[in-house]
């Protein structure tokens, strides 16, 4: 993962910051899931929940204000603890 990361901390870079960034996570549809993405978020963000059609995962796109790069990477390994997580 944090080769990932460092891939993406490189691309970030040549961006001016704060800026805004747009996150998008996949988790299984269940409340425990979609809250603990939920609360690695500040109240300001704009959370987008949509269901699978069969229900059974949660595409989250998250847009919030970035200060600067670091602080999206924490965001990226907050989220990785969470059980079965895809990023995009």
């Amino acid at each position: 993962m944090e080769e990932t990361l460092q891939r993406l901390k490189a691309q970030l870079e040549l961006e001016e910051w704060p800026n805004v960034y747009f996150y998008k996570f996949i988790v299984e549809n269940h409340p425990d899931h979609v809250a603990s993405v939920r609360a690695i978020f500040e109240e300001e963000a704009i959370i987008t929940i949509n269901e699978s059609k069969s229900g059974k995962y949660a595409s989250i796109s998250i847009k919030e204000v970035a200060l600067h790069v670091d602080y999206i990477l924490d965001k990226y390994r907050q989220a990785s603890t969470i059980k079965g997580i895809i990023s995009l």
